[in-house]
């Protein structure tokens, strides 16, 4: 059986669109390849990472990457987690079958470890509805 793959997307690549491919990966990696990447990619922010191993959640091998690293790819699906990122793939020159648009506030704005526990989990119910959808 082949994976699906999914790209999640938010400016930065910093917080939730890392969260998002971490997340997925615990989930259901055995059903998806899970990827991520920012319009104007930033380092992997602490917090965000430490909310990841606080659940549990492998965080090895995340790293920020530029959307235009993806130029020319396949998704089955594209997760924009916020408005800037929605702009951004405009201009993309990937393939994507669905796109879905989950305006996710970010974390980076409150800079406090509760915030990024929060939009984890936001991330996480969201995900898990998407998931149970995908039978």
């Amino acid at each position: 059986m082949t994976r699906r793959r999914i790209l999640f997307l938010c400016n930065a690549n910093s917080a939730r669109s890392l969260m998002g491919e971490a997340l997925l990966r615990h989930l259901a990696g055995d059903r998806f390849e899970a990827f991520s990447a920012g319009s104007e990619p930033d380092r992997p922010h602490d917090m965000a990472l430490a909310a990841l191993h606080k659940q549990g959640i492998d965080t090895q091998g995340l790293a920020s990457k530029s959307l235009e690293a993806f130029a020319g790819e396949r998704f089955d699906t594209v997760i924009v987690l916020c408005d800037k990122a929605r702009q951004a793939c405009r201009d993309w020159t990937g393939e994507v079958d669905e796109r879905l648009d989950w305006d996710i506030r970010d974390p980076r704005l409150i800079e406090r470890e509760q915030a990024y526990e929060q939009v984890l989990q936001e991330i996480r119910h969201r995900l898990q509805l998407w998931l149970d959808a995908q039978h």
